[in-house]
C-alpha cells in the first residue's frame, strides 16, 4: 500500500483541530516534501523521522518520492508533535506495519534521532478536544509519550496510552494483541492528589493589618480583584503572596481549564494539579508577556492565572500598554488575540492583586518617615494608573506600616484556614443563589442581587454623586456590598454593608 492515513491534532489557542497525516510514496527520484503549511520546526521533523526510523532498526525508504500532507491545508501546524504519526505513516505507506489498526487512534509525540519519544506541549487540551460518544460507539484513542500520556490522563473518560519510543509503538501496539500500557487513568490521579494539601503560606505570619486582611477576605469571598497601596515594607507582598490559600478548592472542570492552559505554556506540572495557580510577572514584562501573542498565538500571565491569582507588584512600573492591555479581559475574564493569519481566544478569569507605593519615594502618608516627593511627582507617578484601569478594580485598600513594637511583640494573627472557612461559605451561599460568584454578575443580574432598602439606596446615590463616580463603579460597589452580605450570613444588602464597600472605593492620596 503506497497511501496511507493517520490522526493527530494541531493547537490553535485552546483548540485542537483534527489533523490528518497522509503519506504517499511513489516511484522516481528520491525525495521527501512535506506540505501542509508547517512552521519550520515542522519541516524539520523529516531529519528526525528519517533518523529515528533507521536508528530504531526499521527500513526507511529512502529509494521513494515521498510526500506527506498535512490536512486541513489552511491550519497552521508548529512543534515537533507530528514526528510520530508521520513516521507510522511512512512504515504504514511502505507495508511495514498494519494501516488499518492505525484506525481509532490519534497520535502525537517528538521523536529524537534515536527514536526515543519526547513531551509535547497541549496534550491535555488534546484530550479535551477528543468527542465524548456514548459507550456503545467506538471512541477515539491517543497514544501520546508517557509523560504527556500522564498529562492527557486527567480528563474523566479519556482512554490514553504511553510510549517511550518508536519501537513500543510499532511493535507492541499495532501488529500484535498485547495490550498496550495504559496511562495513570484521572480517578487514581485524583485519589492520590486528595491526600496532598497545596502548602499555602498562611496569614497568621502577617502581624497586624486587620482592614487589608479584611479586603482579602472579601476579595476571596466574591471573586473580587484588589489594589494594596503603602509605604515599602509594610506587607503587601506577603499578603498576596498568601491570598491563593483563602480561595475555596478547585472543582474538576476548573482544574482541567487551569492544567489545559498550562499545557499550552509548557508549565504544566503533575504535582500542582488541583492547585490555583499564582502567577507574578516581573514589572519589565510586555503588554504581549501579560496577555498572550506570538505565531502561533501562546498564552500570557493573565491565561496562565486562569482560576487563580495574578500578582502584579509595584503596579505603576509596568509598561502604560501591559496595563491597559488587562482591562478587557478584567470584565470578560477572557482575551482573543487576534492576527492576519488567524486569530485565538483564551480564557482569562483571573482575581488580581495588585501592590504600589503611594509615590515615588513610597512614604508619601507614612507615620514612620517623611515623604520627598513634590504634588507634581506623585501626581506623575500615580497618573501612570488611568482612569479605566483603577475603575475596574474593585477593591482599594492602604497598607500602613507597622510599629516596631507591634511587629515584635504582636501575638499571631488570624489563620488562613479560619478565614477560609468563612470565605467558602459566602462563596457557597453566591452559587446556591445565583451559580456564580458576586464578581460575574452582570445587566439584570445586578439589580435582582443587589436591591437595597431605602435608606442603603439613598446612602450610595448620594456617596457616588459625591465621589463623581461612574456607572461601572456603582455596579462594583454594590457587588462588594454583596459579598459583605455573604460573609456577614445576611440574605439583604443593608446599609452597613453599603458603607463598608464604599470605604474600599477610596482615591490614593495625593497630598503631604
Amino acid at each position: 500500500m503506497s497511501l496511507s492515513l493517520v490522526q493527530s491534532r494541531a493547537l490553535l489557542g485552546m483548540q485542537a483541530r483534527p489533523v490528518c497525516v497522509e503519506v504517499h510514496l511513489a516511484n522516481g527520484l528520491p525525495s521527501f516534501t512535506l506540505v501542509g503549511l508547517a512552521e519550520t520546526e515542522v519541516k524539520e521533523a523529516r531529519e528526525r523521522v528519517r533518523s529515528a526510523i533507521q536508528n530504531s532498526g526499521l527500513e526507511f525508504p529512502g529509494n521513494k518520492r515521498i510526500t506527506v500532507n498535512l490536512a486541513p491545508a489552511d491550519l497552521p501546524k508548529d512543534s515537533g508533535r507530528f514526528d510520530l504519526p508521520i513516521a507510522l505513516g511512512i512504515l504504514a505507506a511502505s507495508g511495514q506495519i498494519d494501516a488499518h489498526k492505525l484506525e481509532g487512534f490519534e497520535f502525537a509525540g517528538e521523536l529524537s534521532l534515536g527514536g526515543d519519544l519526547r513531551a509535547i506541549r497541549g496534550a491535555l487540551a488534546m484530550s479535551l478536544a477528543l468527542p465524548r460518544l456514548p459507550s456503545d460507539e467506538v471512541k477515539l484513542r491517543l497514544v501520546l509519550p508517557a509523560d504527556s500520556a500522564e498529562e492527557a490522563a486527567l480528563v474523566p473518560d479519556a482512554e490514553v496510552y504511553r510510549a517511550r519510543h518508536l519501537l513500543d509503538v510499532v511493535r507492541q501496539f499495532l501488529p500484535g494483541q498485547a495490550i498496550p500500557e495504559p496511562a495513570e487513568g484521572w480517578a487514581r490521579q485524583l485519589a492520590r492528589k486528595q491526600a496532598v494539601q497545596a502548602a499555602y503560606p498562611d496569614l497568621s505570619d502577617v502581624k497586624g493589618q486587620a482592614a487589608a486582611k479584611r479586603a482579602l477576605e472579601i476579595a476571596a469571598a466574591g471573586g473580587h480583584s484588589l489594589l494594596m497601596a503603602g509605604a515599602p515594607g509594610s506587607g503587601k507582598s506577603m499578603l498576596a503572596q498568601r491570598f491563593a490559600g483563602l480561595l475555596p478548592a478547585m472543582s474538576t472542570q476548573e482544574a482541567l481549564q487551569s492544567a489545559a492552559i498550562a499545557s499550552l505554556g509548557g508549565h504544566f506540572v503533575l504535582d500542582q494539579w488541583a492547585v490555583r495557580p499564582t502567577r507574578s510577572p516581573h514589572h519589565t514584562a510586555s503588554a504581549v508577556a501579560l496577555v498572550g501573542g506570538g505565531s502561533p498565538p501562546r498564552p500570557g500571565e493573565i491565561s496562565l492565572a486562569h482560576q487563580g491569582v495574578l500578582f502584579l507588584d509595584e503596579l505603576p512600573e509596568f509598561p502604560r500598554a501591559a496595563l491597559e492591555a488587562l482591562r478587557e479581559p478584567l470584565e470578560s475574564g477572557c482575551i482573543t488575540i487576534s492576527r492576519a493569519a488567524q486569530s485565538a481566544e483564551f480564557p482569562a478569569r483571573f482575581q488580581l492583586i495588585a501592590a504600589m507605593n503611594p509615590c515615588p519615594c513610597g512614604y508619601l502618608g507614612s507615620q514612620l518617615r517623611s515623604c520627598r516627593c513634590s504634588p507634581d511627582q506623585v501626581s506623575r507617578y500615580q497618573g501612570k494608573l488611568s482612569g479605566p484601569l483603577m475603575d475596574r478594580i474593585d477593591l482599594h485598600v492602604e497598607v500602613g506600616a507597622v510599629a516596631a513594637d507591634e511587629l515584635i511583640n504582636a501575638p499571631p494573627g488570624e489563620s488562613t484556614a479560619s478565614i477560609r472557612e468563612r470565605v467558602v461559605a459566602a462563596r457557597e451561599r453566591a452559587m446556591a443563589r445565583q451559580g456564580s460568584s458576586n464578581q460575574a454578575l452582570k445587566g439584570k443580574a445586578i439589580d435582582t442581587q443587589c436591591q437595597l432598602d431605602e435608606t442603603a439606596a439613598r446612602f450610595l446615590n448620594t456617596a457616588a454623586a459625591r465621589l463623581g463616580w461612574s456607572g461601572r463603579s456603582i455596579h462594583r460597589c454594590l457587588k462588594v456590598a454583596r459579598t459583605i452580605a455573604d460573609l456577614a450570613g445576611a440574605s439583604a444588602v443593608q446599609l452597613p454593608h453599603v458603607a463598608e464597600a464604599v470605604q474600599y472605593r477610596r482615591v490614593l492620596k495625593t497630598q503631604h
